[in-house]
Order: structure tokens, then sequence, then C-alpha cells
């Protein structure tokens, strides 16, 4: 199903686990019925158009000050997505003993989660948020992620009472054998958000071919 990456040291947050979020999320696809992809309109228009992701991960411990608007830590409790309705209580997410990213079971495909030994959502970092497309009883909290387009909302509630709205920067899909690590977890300066699910295409015996990965960029948070 996929080989086995061991993740960094404690001393850095760049993710190890780019085939895991993929290999989690595998469930069965919904028959007859398949989840929107995004376009090509959707993504970064090219690697100079402000593609997030510098060389070296920062610290978790230390996370880098951010610019103005960026929060100090506090843990995500809900996800908001209105233009394609995801309204979703969200839960930790960690490694498990073979280095793979937990997903929420499939008995809470409602839930978005996140990755809790990464940088939380309106701190300065990306944030990493993953979640189902669907599972074997029908759709889960991010089948319609792929519709999402350039410049929707996300709001996120943080357990100190505040929201950190984002806006999407852009929406790419990936084969999972070329799923761009550094870009995806690799560190950034500015409060961002990642979430990412199944996309690609699906195969009845091989599962889903891809991962689809919504980049964002915190405007505010109150």
């Amino acid at each position: 199903m996929g080989r086995t990456q061991t993740p960094p040291s404690r001393s850095t947050w760049a993710l190890g686990i780019t085939l895991f979020v993929g290999i989690g999320l595998v469930v069965h696809g919904l028959s007859g019925e398949t989840a929107p992809q995004p376009s090509a309109a959707q993504a970064y228009a090219s690697p100079a158009a402000g593609e997030p992701g510098p060389k070296r991960p920062a610290p978790v411990a230390k996370a880098p000050k951010g610019p103005p608007g960026s929060r100090p830590r506090s843990v995500p409790v809900r996800l908001r997505i209105p233009a394609i309705r995801v309204d979703a209580p969200m839960m930790n997410l960690a490694l498990n003993k073979s280095g793979a990213l937990e997903v929420p079971p499939a008995d809470k495909a409602g839930f978005a989660g996140w990755y809790s030994k990464g940088p939380a959502p309106g701190e300065s970092g990306a944030a990493i948020v993953a979640g189902h497309v669907d599972t074997p009883t029908g759709r889960a909290v991010f089948f319609r992620l792929g519709a999402l387009t350039k410049g929707s909302a996300i709001e996120i509630t943080r357990l100190d009472g505040r929201t950190a709205f984002f806006t999407v920067d852009a929406v790419e899909v990936y084969a999972k054998r070329t799923f761009p690590n550094q870009k995806v977890y690799g560190n950034a300066a500015a409060p961002q958000l990642r979430i990412i699910t199944c996309g690609g295409g699906y195969r009845k015996k091989a599962g889903y071919l891809g991962n689809v990965v919504v980049y964002a960029t915190l405007k505010r948070t109150s």
C-alpha cells in the first residue's frame, strides 16, 4: 500500500507523511458518485507565483515570529468552509508507531483532523488539516474539497475563543507517487493552512490515486 517513511526528529516539524495521508484516507469510493476535482485554473500559476515552502523547516517548539495578525498557539476546535458547506468539529491527529499520520476514524467521517505536533491554525507556519473524502457509508467531511476555488474563505475557531480567517490561495491535485513533500509540508513564515484529502481519480483495486490539497493564508483573527 505504499512505502514507509520515517519522520524527522522532533527538532523539525516538516512531516515525513506524504504518502500516509493518501494511504490513511483511502476507503472504498462511492458507487456511481465522484468527488469534484480542482481545475487547472485553481492551481498556482507558476513556481514564481508565491508557492509556499522554504527549504528548511523550523522547530515546532520555536515557531518563528509571524507577521501582524499571527496568534499564539491554540488548539483548533471547529472548521467552516461556507462555499462547500463544511461546518465540522475538529480533532487532534498524531503519528502512529510506524510513522504514519493518523486520520479521523471511519465512524467520525464528519470530523476534520489537525496534526497537533505542527503549527496550529493562526500560528506562524503551515498548519496541516486532513480528513476523509468518503467512507463506506457515504460522503465525508471533505467530499467537495476539490470544488473549492481561489479566494474562498475558511474559518477555524480555536480553543482560546478566537477565529482564524483564511483565504484560499490555490487548490491542487497530485498523484501519490509525485506528491510534493516540501511544497505541502514545508514550513512557512506566515500563518498558513493546508487541507488534504483523497482525490485524483479512483480505481476499485487501487483506491484513490492521489490527493487534493488546499493552500490558504491567514487574513485576520478575531
